[in-house]
C-alpha cells in the first residue's frame, strides 16, 4: 500500500493510491482522519491500516473525494521531519571505492563498522520541486539515490530479528550533496544540509507491501542517462543491523527517517567528475516505490 501527502484545492490531505495508481483516495473519507503523516505514523491502528488497504482495490467512483493523480500535487510524504534524517555513509562497497578514489585516499576494502551522520531538513522537497544549486557557495553539486526506512513505533534495544516490527514503511530520498563543502569541513553535515537538499517521495510504501528484508533495485538517471544501478541486497549493513545497532544507544521515535546509503555512480565517481548544473533533471527510482524527479535550478 502506498500512502501519500498531497495538495488539492489549497488543502493538504493524506491519501492512499488505488491499485492502478491512477487515483488517490483521501483517508478522511474512510474515517481515518489525521492532521499529518507524522501523526498518522504515531497513532494509526492496525485495523485502520487494513481498512485503507481494502479501499485500495475499489473503483474510483466508490470513494467520495477521489482525485486523479494528475490533478493533485504530490508533496513529500513527511514534509517537515521532526528530527534530522539519520544517514548511512559509504554503505555499498562500490560507492566506498569511488568515494575513496575521489578523495585520493587508499581504500582497503574493509568496512567493519557502519558510518552514521545526520542531515538537517527544515522542509523536504516534493517530486517535481527544484533542487537549488546554491551556486554562490556550491561548486560541485551531486546526487545520491537512496532507500529510506521510516520507523513506525518507539524503538529501543531492538534485536535484529525484531526490526521489521518497528518499521512503518519506505520511501525514496535524493541525498543531494555539495562535495567541496563536505570535504572542506572534514564532515558531511553542512554540505548535505543546505535548503532544498532532501527531495523525498513520491509516497510511503508500507512495510508489508514487499518481502522483508527489502531487496529492491536502486537507480538514478541524469537527463535520462542511467548513472546508478544497484540493489539493496548489496548493502554492507542491512536494515536489521542499522535499526538494531542505533537502538542500542538511542531511542528511535516514530517518524524517524533513516537513509540507508547510496550505490556507486554518483557524479564524483566519474573521471572526470560529472556534477550537476542548472537545468539537469535527476530521477531516483526504487523498485516497488516509484520515481522521484527533480530539476536543478539556478
Amino acid at each position: 500500500m502506498k500512502l501519500v501527502t498531497y495538495g488539492i484545492e489549497q488543502k493538504v490531505k493524506l491519501g492512499v493510491l488505488n491499485s492502478d495508481e491512477k487515483w488517490i483516495y483521501p483517508l478522511s473519507s474512510m474515517g481515518i482522519d489525521y492532521r499529518s503523516m507524522q501523526e498518522l505514523i504515531e497513532k494509526i491502528s492496525e485495523s485502520e491500516l487494513q481498512l485503507a488497504q481494502h479501499y485500495c482495490g475499489l473503483e474510483n467512483g466508490e470513494i467520495r473525494g477521489a482525485a486523479p493523480v494528475e490533478e493533485v500535487k504530490l508533496l513529500a510524504p513527511i514534509p517537515n521531519p521532526r528530527q534530522d534524517v539519520i544517514c548511512l555513509g559509504v554503505n555499498y562497497m562500490a560507492h566506498a571505492e569511488e568515494s575513496a578514489r575521489y578523495k585520493k585516499e587508499k581504500f582497503d576494502g574493509q568496512r567493519p563498522y557502519a558510518v552514521y551522520f545526520s542531515k538537517r531538513v527544515n522542509q523536504a522537497s516534493a517530486n517535481g520541486d527544484g533542487i537549488p544549486s546554491h551556486r554562490d557557495i556550491v561548486e560541485d553539486l551531486d546526487y545520491e539515490a537512496e532507500l529510506a526506512v521510516i520507523i513506525g513505533k518507539e524503538a529501543s534495544h531492538v534485536k535484529p530479528e525484531q526490526v521489521k516490527d518497528y518499521i512503518f514503511g519506505y520511501t525514496i530520498i535524493n541525498d543531494v550533496s555539495a562535495r567541496t563543502i563536505q570535504n572542506r569541513h572534514k564532515q558531511w553535515y553542512f554540505g548535505k544540509s543546505l535548503d532544498g537538499f532532501l527531495p523525498m517521495g513520491p509516497c510511503i510504501l508500507t512495510v508489508d507491501s514487499i518481502p522483508y528484508p527489502p531487496k529492491v533495485s536502486v537507480q538514478s538517471k541524469v537527463n535520462g542517462e542511467l548513472r546508478q544501478n544497484s540493489n539493496t541486497e548489496l548493502l554492507i549493513f542491512g536494515v536489521d543491523h542499522i535499526v538494531s545497532e542505533l537502538s542500542q544507544g538511542m531511542t528511535l521515535k516514530p517518524g524517524t527517517i533513516i537513509a540507508t546509503g547510496t550505490p556507486a555512480g554518483v557524479g564524483m565517481g566519474f573521471d572526470p567528475p560529472r556534477f550537476l548544473k542548472p537545468g539537469d533533471q535527476v530521477e531516483c527510482i526504487i523498485e516497488g516505490i516509484g520515481s522521484l524527479v527533480n530539476t536543478v535550478t539556478e
